[in-house]
């Protein structure tokens, strides 16, 4: 079993090499340890996958902060991939207080970590978000174990469609020194190749907001360094949970065939 150290690492390295990063979203531990067995290289936590699994509306208080590191400490302790965690706002507006939850994430298990420029209620005035990245960045240096520090800028989810505000909240958050950046809601290449043009830190995309369509080596052409799919996986396994539940309460079964075997299951949960 790799280190935290180990693996924060590999994490940074996996970042600064040619290519690529898939970051698949599992959302407890046997989804972590079922990607793991399939060959990926790193996992992110999902706030939304949770929040399906606690059987709770996804949003602002849904998942407590204890709660949500202790989906980070879970899903560390099953895998030897290093993972990435969605710590939505860090539970608080105040830059200095919101950044201590790197440092409980870390102490969780955790090697990288993302904060939002979004309060739950509002974006964030620029400057008060520009300040929130740089308190977390202050705290993912002072850590005793390699940390990914990303900044989030949500305007595009958030119902503040601009372009311009989300490029230059970005281009500040690198200033500030943030290692990844993240603008959900991306779709096209077009709007992927202007925002990691005007950036020089790698980008995260997330599929849940993207044309499904576009393929990973189209999106690498344009720059993106980063592949991540949010809670989709988890409303696909709901999608086939809901699809079974359905037949059977019709009389039927079929879907039986379709479930994974235990047989497959077993090596990879012994481990």
């Amino acid at each position: 079993m790799r280190s935290q150290a180990e693996k924060g690492r590999l994490f940074r390295d996996l970042h600064e090499r040619p290519g690529i990063l898939l970051l698949p979203n599992p959302w407890d531990a046997g989804t972590a340890k079922l990607l793991q067995s399939l060959g990926f290289e790193a996992l992110a936590t999902t706030s939304l996958g949770m929040s399906n699994a606690l059987g709770r509306a996804d949003g602002e208080g849904s998942v407590s902060r204890a709660e949500l590191l202790e989906n980070c400490r879970a899903i560390a302790g099953a895998t030897d991939l290093p993972v990435n965690a969605d710590l939505e706002n860090g539970y608080a507006d105040e830059p200095r207080a919101a950044a201590t939850i790197l440092r409980d994430a870390a102490e969780a298990g955790v090697v990288g970590g993302s904060l939002e420029d979004w309060s739950g209620e509002k974006i964030y005035d620029f400057n008060h978000a520009v300040e929130r990245v740089a308190a977390g960045v202050e705290m993912a240096r002072s850590l005793a174990v390699p940390f990914t520090f990303t900044a989030r800028a949500e305007n595009l989810i958030r119902g503040r469609d601009d372009l311009d505000d989300t490029l230059r909240r970005l281009q500040a958050f690198e200033k500030a020194g943030a290692d990844v950046l993240y603008a959900p809601g991306l779709r096209d290449l077009q709007t992927m190749k202007l925002v990691a043009s005007s950036v020089g830190r790698p980008i995260n995309v997330v599929m849940s907001a993207a044309d499904p369509a576009l393929s990973v080596d189209q999106m690498a052409a344009v720059g993106v360094k980063r592949i991540s799919v949010g809670g989709a996986l988890s409303r696909l396994a709901l999608a086939a949970f809901m699809k079974g539940a359905r037949e059977m309460k019709d009389g039927g079964f079929t879907w039986v065939r379709e479930a994974m075997p235990t047989r497959d299951l077993k090596p990879v949960f012994r481990s």
